[in-house]
């Protein structure tokens, strides 16, 4: 009975050592195994795992693709017009080992005040490499392929592998805002300015074109009324000389018929004229002349 007394303890205590050096590993992170400050091994693969207790320790880290957003930072293109841009990066840490050993005890937080920097600087050098439209426009995609290639040497050393940058925000400084959106209404106003113009010209040549035209068709339609208008009078002229060649006598009673028509018109006509005149002839006698 009281061998039983001293062996319970001492099982408790070899249930507790043994648990304390079984452990875990997730597939979701790394492990190292730590032995005064020093990596003993590392855990990359699921599964369980032994160390010595009290004597080692486990360091975990997340193995899993991690993101760290950049603050804005102000870069200066090559055309020297401020753009402030936002960025971030998606990581992951490749070499637990490295990673242990530049960081320390620090851990992620501290890996990622070094990523920052690194981002910054790259960002800087290759947007500064370039001039505002470039990184305002479609190519945004290329620089940012760029970005990630330069700040993964880098990052090497820190055992951390950069997957992705991506630009998120690209603007002006807030005190450079209303001057652009000066020049910017100034260059709209040029061009519809510009456009006036143009559509002024335009239209000064289609009104020209217009009188132009306009002229063409009177004188035209003029010319061929007067053509048509010397056509009928010289077929009048014909059949008068027809007629008169016909019966001159008949011919010059009709004349004077036509002659008294037009001059004796309206009421209480009156005509001065000379006794002998020879305007009447047809009412001097019953004969067509005398």
């Amino acid at each position: 009975m009281s061998k039983l007394k001293y062996l319970f303890p001492i099982l408790v205590i070899a249930i507790i050592g043994l648990l304390s050096a079984i452990f875990i590993v997730d597939e979701r992170e790394k492990v190292l195994v730590m032995q005064f400050g020093k990596v003993v091994s590392v855990k990359e693969e699921p599964g369980l795992g032994f160390k010595i207790p009290l004597v080692q320790e486990l360091v975990r880290y997340d193995d899993r693709i991690l993101s760290r957003d950049v603050g804005p930072l102000e870069v200066t293109p090559l055309d020297d017009r401020r753009l402030v841009v936002d960025a971030f990066a998606r990581y992951r840490i490749r070499d637990v080992q490295t990673f242990r050993q530049a960081v320390g005890a620090g851990g992620i937080p501290l890996a990622e005040q070094r990523l920052d920097s690194i981002l910054r600087a790259k960002t800087r050098e290759i947007l500064g490499s370039v001039s505002s439209n470039d990184i305002l426009s479609t190519d945004r995609a290329a620089l940012m392929l760029r970005i990630r290639n330069v700040a993964i040497r880098d990052a090497q050393a820190l055992g951390v592998e950069i997957i992705d940058v991506r630009l998120k925000r690209t603007d002006l400084p807030r005190e450079n805002l209303e001057a652009t959106f000066a020049r910017m209404r100034a260059e709209r106003e040029r061009e519809a300015a510009d456009e006036v113009a143009r559509g002024n010209e335009a239209a000064q040549r289609v009104r020209a074109q217009a009188d132009r035209t306009q002229v063409e068709i009177v004188s035209d339609a003029k010319r061929q009324a007067e053509i048509i208008q010397g056509e009928a009078d010289a077929k009048r002229n014909a059949i008068f000389a027809e007629a008169f060649g016909a019966d001159e006598e008949f011919f010059e009673f009709y004349r004077s018929l036509n002659a008294y028509r037009e001059a004796l018109k309206g009421e209480n006509s009156t005509m001065v004229l000379s006794p002998d005149s020879e305007f009447f002839n047809y009412f001097k006698s019953d004969s067509p002349r005398q």
